[in-house]
């Protein structure tokens, strides 16, 4: 069995698309610790833009090419041989085949993009930020998978007159929007001196919280409902 390993990039996933496409049982993946069985023939892919660029022009045809670099997002191993079985099956039907919850290749390429969308969504109402000395808004955060570059215009778009840095602390990655276009960086560790005033409100929204918080009655299940616990480490109030 050959297995096409990619350097996690969309790029990359669709020149693998292109070379494994007609060879029986291909695996795609990107995952550094697949474990190859006895017989298994590993190829290393190479970015081609002319391979790459004749997949993305179908999913561009079917409708499917922002969902499939969307899923690619994911933090799911599998990602990558989902995506191909979805490919494959939407190149054999020959139409978009997104609602077709009969076939197993949707169920599972959805399973995986409704998480991405799910967190993106969650994260536009839970990203917290915080004023810098600069002037410049800063939000840390810590996502299940790599969505910054679909958070980053979301946010450019509602603070337009504002310059923002989103950090996805576990991956090295930043958004950044200087209040006219965004991109998307690969940073290092970050040092942020908060300004004055945001020290100040901190304050204030942790005396609110404690007095508005009943010991007696704890809402610990309703606060989990509403954020899950791995996006707490970023409140100022539970981390006092």
């Amino acid at each position: 069995m050959k297995i096409f390993i990619c350097d996690d990039t969309p790029e990359s996933f669709f020149t693998a698309v292109f070379d494994a496409y007609g060879i029986a049982g291909a695996v795609i993946t990107s995952d550094g610790n697949f474990q190859l069985s006895m017989g298994d023939e590993p190829v290393r892919v190479h970015y081609d833009i002319e391979k790459c660029d004749r997949v993305r022009r179908v999913l561009k045809k079917y409708g499917a090419e922002n969902d499939v670099l969307s899923t690619l997002k994911s933090c799911d191993t599998r990602k990558e041989q989902v995506c191909f079985a979805y490919v494959k099956r939407l190149t054999e039907l020959k139409k978009s085949i997104k609602n077709a919850f009969n076939l197993p290749e949707v169920v599972d390429f959805n399973d995986i993009l409704y998480k991405i969308t799910g967190e993106t969504h969650r994260l536009k109402g839970l990203l917290r930020f915080k004023e810098t000395a600069g002037g410049v808004l800063y939000a840390p955060y810590s996502p299940d998978n790599d969505i910054t570059d679909l958070l980053t215009p979301h946010f450019a778009a509602r603070l337009r007159s504002e310059k923002f840095i989103i950090h996805d602390i576990n991956r090295g990655i930043a958004g950044l929007y200087d209040g006219r276009g965004w991109i998307i960086t690969h940073v290092g560790e970050a040092e942020i001196c908060l300004s004055d005033s945001e020290l100040a409100f901190e304050g204030l929204w942790k005396k609110y919280y404690k007095s508005v918080n009943i010991e007696s009655r704890p809402h610990e299940r309703q606060m989990k409902r509403s954020m899950p616990v791995r996006y707490w480490k970023f409140l100022p109030e539970k981390n006092d």
